[in-house]
């Protein structure tokens, strides 16, 4: 049973057991069909959403916490998105809007954006303030993470 992971899918946020094996072989929900993994950060903009991703899945969850008026925020935002094609499907990648979802921000204390939070079976175990500005500076320091 340790060969089977818990993924949240992106579309529906229904639950789905995939092999670890498989999880490069573009799984796809059990519920809805679409792919678990798209290539692309996910908006997490809604609380419930968040939290059963956050919850349910077993891969770690990487989230960028931004706001839409906030330069270095869209200065990173290519990278980003291009960071997600590198590190899906060991890790989701996810961003969260503080405009749109101001108390995830609060619950998560953050106090400057773009900030990086890396969140390993529910609980957050790094975190990176500022932008970084290269797809592989993203994607080496979320594996870094997962390395300590």
């Amino acid at each position: 049973m340790t060969d089977t992971l818990h993924v949240v899918c992106p579309h529906c946020h229904t639950t789905n057991r995939v092999r670890a094996g498989q999880l490069g072989s573009a799984p796809t929900c059990g519920q809805c069909k679409q792919p678990l993994f798209t290539g692309q950060p996910l908006a997490l903009d809604d609380a419930a959403a968040f939290d059963r991703h956050l919850a349910r899945s077993q891969i770690p969850l990487l989230v960028d916490f931004w706001a839409p008026w906030c330069g270095p925020c869209r200065m990173m935002a290519p990278a980003y998105a291009q960071a997600a094609a590198l590190l899906e499907p060991q890790f989701r990648v996810a961003k969260v809007d503080t405009e749109a979802a101001p108390a995830l921000g609060t619950r998560y204390n953050i106090r400057s954006i773009p900030t990086l939070a890396l969140f390993v079976h529910g609980r957050e175990v790094a975190r990176q303030p500022g932008a970084l500005t290269s797809p592989a500076q993203i994607a080496q320091w979320a594996r870094a993470q997962l390395a300590r």
